[in-house]
């Protein structure tokens, strides 16, 4: 694991909005109800490619980019690429 990344050292922190979780659940066709711990499962995966632009962290990882406020650690959306 990539342990000298902010974002994997703060993933205890990841949170996100009611209508952030519906969102995220919509794009990806989620059918958990755990968007929080299947994006941190999906984050802290050997596979995913950790970049960050401004005040966003971006998680790309199998076929999707996942978006973390990089202050806050809210999750804000996900797409599938």
């Amino acid at each position: 694991m990539k342990t000298d990344n902010e974002l994997l050292n703060n993933l205890d922190q990841l949170h996100t909005t009611e209508l952030g979780a519906v969102r995220i659940k919509r794009n990806l066709s989620l059918v958990t109800d755990d968007v929080i711990a299947w994006c941190r499962t999906k984050i802290s995966s050997d596979n995913a490619v950790i970049t960050r632009k401004g005040k966003n962290w971006y998680a790309a990882v199998e076929d999707c980019i996942i978006t973390v406020n990089a202050y806050s650690y809210t999750l804000i959306t996900a797409h599938k690429q």
